[in-house]
C-alpha cells in the first residue's frame, strides 16, 4: 500500500487519521508537494487524473481517492474500530457533518482555489487569506449550530464513538488554526476537536508531524 501525500494536505490528514485508528500502515508514502506544482506533473496525473491529494495505491495496484472514498473503504475492509454507526439515520448524519467539511467548504481553500484567485482574478495574498478565512467561519457556524442542537452530540460528533464525522472536523480545525479562525465563538466544535487532539491517532497524523513541515507554522 502506498499513501500519496503532502503534509499540509488536510484530506490526506483525514486519511493519516483513518489509518491510525485501523493500525494500518502504508509501505510507502511518497510526497507531493503541492506547493511547487508536483500535483500537476504527468507521473502524478496518471495516478489520480484530478491532480489533487490524497491518493492510496493498494496492493494490486488499485488506485483510491478522495478522502471520504478512502476513508469508507478502510472502514468496509478493517472494520475495528467502526468509523460509521450501524443505525441508519445515525450514518447519514455522520456522512452529512463530514461532507460539509470534506465537499463544501474545503474545496473552497485548496491551493488550487487559491493560486486561481490570485493568479487570473489578481487578488493579494490578504485577500485570499480572508476568502479561507470567510468559508473556514461559515462551516464552523453551521457545524456549531449542528452539533450544539443535536441530541445525538456528545463526547464527539455523534454520541461517544468516534466517527469520520470527527475525522473530518479535526481537520476543519487544522485548517483554520492556518487561516488564523478565531474559534471561541464555536464552543461545541472546539470541544470536540480538543477531545480529538487528545487521541494519539489524531496526534500523529497531524500536519506538524509530517516529514517536510515547518517547525512552526
Amino acid at each position: 500500500m502506498k499513501l500519496f501525500s503532502y503534509w499540509r494536505s488536510l484530506a490526506t490528514y483525514r486519511v493519516r487519521v483513518a489509518l491510525n485508528l485501523k493500525g494500518v500502515t502504508p509501505d510507502e508514502v511518497i510526497d507531493v508537494n503541492l506547493h511547487e506544482g508536483r500535483q500537476r506533473e504527468d507521473a502524478y496525473a496518471k495516478i489520480n487524473p484530478m491532480k489533487a491529494l490524497p491518493a492510496l495505491m493498494l496492493d494490486d495496484g488499485t488506485v483510491l481517492s478522495e478522502s471520504l472514498a478512502i476513508l469508507e473503504y478502510l472502514d468496509e475492509t478493517h472494520p475495528n474500530p467502526p468509523l460509521l454507526p450501524t443505525e441508519p439515520k445515525a450514518r447519514a448524519r455522520v456522512r452529512a457533518l463530514s461532507q460539509m467539511i470534506a465537499c463544501d467548504t474545503h474545496p473552497l481553500i485548496v491551493p488550487r482555489v487559491r493560486e486561481y484567485l490570485a493568479g487570473h482574478y489578481k487578488v493579494d495574498e490578504t485577500g485570499v487569506n480572508e476568502w479561507g478565512r470567510h468559508w473556514h467561519d461559515v462551516a464552523l457556524k453551521a457545524l456549531e449550530t449542528n452539533l450544539a442542537s443535536s441530541p445525538e452530540t456528545g463526547r464527539y460528533c455523534q454520541g461517544d464513538q468516534l466517527t469520520i464525522a470527527d475525522i473530518c472536523l479535526s481537520g476543519q480545525g487544522v485548517g483554520a488554526a492556518y487561516f488564523k479562525c478565531d474559534t471561541a465563538p464555536y464552543p461545541t466544535v472546539s470541544r470536540i476537536i480538543d477531545e480529538c487532539a487528545k487521541l494519539d491517532a489524531f496526534a500523529r497524523a497531524h500536519p506538524l508531524k509530517q516529514p517536510g513541515a515547518p517547525a512552526a507554522s
